[in-house]
């Protein structure tokens, strides 16, 4: 099951900060939008509850703004000074907890990787700045964590075959409207009975990615809704983007569901890989189809430069040459 990695990790934290509860999110890189997650205790009717909040602007503290804050660890239900300190505390104390800590994990100060949080009950000690500090200084090695699940092949499995893209239709109200028929392939693909998706996965995920949506439709700022879920996490590597079909981000939403290659992937399989922004353009010239001549022409480089960023794509990529980085962009 998908939330044992959560299950594992506040095995590790809990000798350092007591929590009764943890969830871990990881995010596409490349655009900051939540893209897969894990829960280990945590009430995915509290998580349900959070993404209004979350998108709604009523949370001080939450993912849609992981790039914009100052710091990266923010605690809940302590300070109820702020309108949206209030909120969120009321959601918490709803659902039977009385504090949350978070940890924004992002590299520098614009690369998101994702969000760990941990929950206390009610009856217990509420986090305070020292649980912040300890906590903080799990950023790397939970950095590390998100970029080896994002890189790591899933364990062989029949092959799936090729979806094309498919278009779920939801309402101002944010119920389904329509569903098309490849759509409804992908959702049958991607369901819990498969075995790999959490069961709170489906309708947590469509949520968020409409809520994403709205919110970058009302603020451009914000990371716009292009989830891309890595191959470990549903068996293949999955697209999921949103787009308000009004200027006021109140009404349709259409979320498209596609295979996640080529163009669509690399910038977040760059970021995953850790690449270079040249030896990102290598890859991408080379996927263009030119020749490796051509590219340096383009590039500005000399061959010998050229084919020294694909030297240092094959190792941090783990691929043996271009055709198989080809095909790792495409599969």
């Amino acid at each position: 099951m998908q939330d044992e990695l959560a299950e594992l990790v506040s095995r590790v934290i809990g000798p350092r900060i007591a929590h009764d509860a943890l969830r871990l999110f990881g995010t596409n890189p490349a655009t900051g939008a939540v893209s897969y997650g894990f829960l280990h205790g945590f009430p995915a009717t509290l998580l349900d509850a959070q993404l209004t909040d979350f998108y709604g602007g009523g949370d001080p503290f939450g993912p849609a703004d992981i790039t914009r804050l100052p710091t990266s660890t923010g605690i809940l239900g302590v300070d109820r000074s702020g309108a949206g300190h209030r909120q969120a505390t009321r959601t918490l104390h709803a659902h039977g907890a009385g504090s949350e800590l978070r940890l924004m994990l992002r590299e520098g100060l614009t690369r998101p990787w994702g969000l760990l949080a941990l929950l206390r009950e009610k009856s217990t000690r509420p986090f305070d700045q020292d649980d912040a500090r300890q906590l903080s200084q799990l950023t790397e090695p939970l950095i590390a964590l998100l970029r080896g699940y994002a890189t790591t092949s899933p364990a062989p499995r029949a092959p799936s075959r090729f979806l094309p893209p498919g278009v779920v239709l939801v309402g101002s109200d944010d119920q389904v409207r329509s569903i098309s028929a490849q759509a409804r392939s992908w959702l049958e693909q991607i369901h819990p009975e498969q075995g790999l998706a959490p069961r709170w996965m489906p309708e947590v995920s469509m949520r968020e990615i409409v809520l994403a949506a709205r919110r970058h439709t009302l603020d451009p700022g914000a990371p716009p809704a292009l989830a891309l879920s890595p191959a470990a996490f549903l068996g293949r590597r999955i697209a999921v983007h949103a787009q308000c079909l009004d200027e006021s981000g109140q009404g349709e939403v259409a979320v498209v569901l596609q295979e996640a290659t080529g163009a669509l992937l690399l910038p977040a399989y760059a970021a995953w890989h850790s690449l270079t922004v040249r030896e990102t353009e290598a890859v991408e010239r080379l996927c263009s189809g030119a020749t490796p001549q051509q590219i340096a022409r383009l590039m500005g480089v000399s061959l010998h430069t050229f084919n020294g960023h694909l030297k240092n794509v094959f190792r941090k990529t783990g691929v043996s040459g271009r055709d198989e980085l080809i095909a790792s962009l495409n599969y």
